[in-house]
């Protein structure tokens, strides 16, 4: 196997005009990232050639898929060869004129060139959004997926304590273990989250993730919290959710390069982060957050009214929001709702509703890999995501999957309105405790309704594969360019 790694990465240098071409090497869960110097010294027929490599994607980077399990491993391999570690820029070397060039190779490397400028001026700015959101996710992906998998089936054994199917502390020592591994991940998203954020936007790290960690309030007085300045009660963590991190570093990345410019190089490395912190950190916890907050209260408003009303278009409203909620981190506001309904009638019977927008993910999903299976970088990513979805944790698929792409997003929460609808229409479905959706919310389904349920994710799931196989993809999409 080693001589196989050894072989693929010395395949795609050979290709590629060798190390003193490249700049730069990362890699995401299924893709070498390269950034390229020359392109006309690229042999892409040759590149595709390599016995191991699935395909190539010609974007801001030129990215070889390699696969799963085997990416990583070609990835360190390619840097130790250069003698860097995976990130940092590779060595300079003196740049050849044009002058050694044929005509046929300078007339080659111009258009390379101008097609690359043109390609850039062109792009959409939502796509450069949808972009900017893929870099900051694609590395966190592997995490998800490790994460995800542990975490549902510690929900699934949670859940099956819950209902009284199996007992012991040994289950319930395995399930808070699982869980304490799987919340390494998503109780400190935020940080991931800021620092790659900075990465991509091109501002510090550390300081990307300070500005994520501030969402959190961690060391705020319980008993004196912050003030929400929009509406007079209080801040709560995590408002603004991952969204909110982002737009937060990103205004940022503005502050900081412009100190950096003025500030004098003597004291930069003191004036410049603390200044930084300072003002950003204001920014996000009296304006971003509350932001969020006025957004939060508004929307638990909206749906305690479409609650009220009840039935299958409440059922279709409430699937399809939710997938947006998840997005922007509002979902939580809905946990003080949940509670009080098992308080009041032993059972919320908006958490099987809300579930059917995980079903419409793994739907949309299904039907990407059907639709696109010539497109193999994204059929691997699929792979990995699928599974995590099924069990409940939608992560992974809204944001390397279904959220980059689009369409597909859009479609994906048409499919859970769809598996909403049904569950409304059926209505009396609830759940005894809080949790994972997905498969994993099945133990919980409380007086027995469980097949109800059951019929709810069949509906989540075509809802979403109709959608996205007639209206979810793209001809790019599905070669993969």
């Amino acid at each position: 196997m080693a001589d196989k790694i050894q072989d693929i990465a010395k395949g795609i240098y050979a290709n590629v005009g060798g190390k003193e071409n490249v700049s730069k090497v990362v890699h995401c869960m299924t893709r070498v990232r390269m950034g390229i110097k020359d392109y006309s010294k690229v042999d892409m027929e040759g590149l595709k050639a390599v016995d191991g490599v699935m395909g190539i994607v010609e974007d801001d980077t030129l990215q070889v898929v390699i696969g799963p399990g085997t990416v990583n491993k070609v990835a360190q391999a390619m840097v130790e060869m250069a003698g860097v570690n995976l990130g940092d820029d590779f060595p300079s070397e003196t740049q050849p004129s044009d002058e050694g060039l044929s005509a046929q190779a300078l007339a080659e490397k111009k258009a390379n060139e101008k097609k690359a400028e043109i390609k850039k001026k062109n792009q959409k700015p939502w796509s450069k959004v949808l972009k900017s959101i893929s870099n900051i996710f694609v590395p966190l992906i592997p995490a998800f997926v490790g994460a995800g998998l542990i975490g549902g089936f510690a929900s699934i054994v949670s859940n099956l304590l819950t209902a009284g199917t199996i007992s012991g502390e040994m289950w319930v020592n395995i399930a808070a273990v699982m869980g304490i591994i799987q919340r390494g991940v998503f109780a400190y998203l935020v940080i991931y989250v800021g620092m790659n954020s900075a990465k991509e936007f091109g501002a510090s790290p550390s300081l990307g993730g300070v500005i994520g960690g501030v969402t959190m309030l961690t060391g705020m007085n319980p008993e004196a919290p912050l003030p929400n300045i929009f509406t007079g009660g209080n801040l709560n963590a995590g408002q603004g959710g991952v969204i909110g991190v982002i737009f937060a570093v990103w205004l940022m990345s503005f502050l900081e390069k412009k100190l950096h410019k003025i500030v004098p190089d003597s004291i930069d490395i003191i004036v410049t982060p603390t200044l930084t912190l300072l003002v950003m950190g204001l920014a996000t916890i009296f304006l971003i957050m509350p932001i969020a907050g006025v957004i939060s209260d508004s929307l638990v408003g909206s749906l305690n009214w479409i609650l009220e009303i009840g039935g299958a278009f409440s059922g279709f409203v409430l699937g399809t929001l939710f997938l947006p909620m998840v997005m922007f981190g509002l979902h939580q506001v809905l946990t003080p709702i949940h509670l009080e309904m098992i308080e009041q009638t032993g059972s919320t019977l908006l958490l099987p509703i809300l579930a059917m927008a995980g079903a419409g993910q793994v739907g949309a999903a299904i039907a990407l890999w059907v639709k696109c299976r010539k497109n193999k970088g994204l059929v691997e990513l699929i792979k990995g995501a699928l599974p995590v979805g099924i069990l409940g944790i939608g992560e992974p698929l809204i944001y390397a999957v279904t959220l980059p792409l689009g369409r597909p997003f859009i479609t994906a929460c048409i499919g859970g309105g769809i598996g909403g609808a049904v569950i409304g229409f059926l209505g009396n479905i609830g759940a005894t405790s809080i949790g994972p959706s997905g498969v994993a919310l099945v133990p919980l389904i409380a007086n027995g309704h469980w097949l109800g349920y059951v019929f709810g994710l069949l509906a989540g799931y075509a809802g979403g594969f109709v959608a996205t196989y007639f209206f979810g993809t793209t001809k790019e999409m599905q070669l993969g360019e």
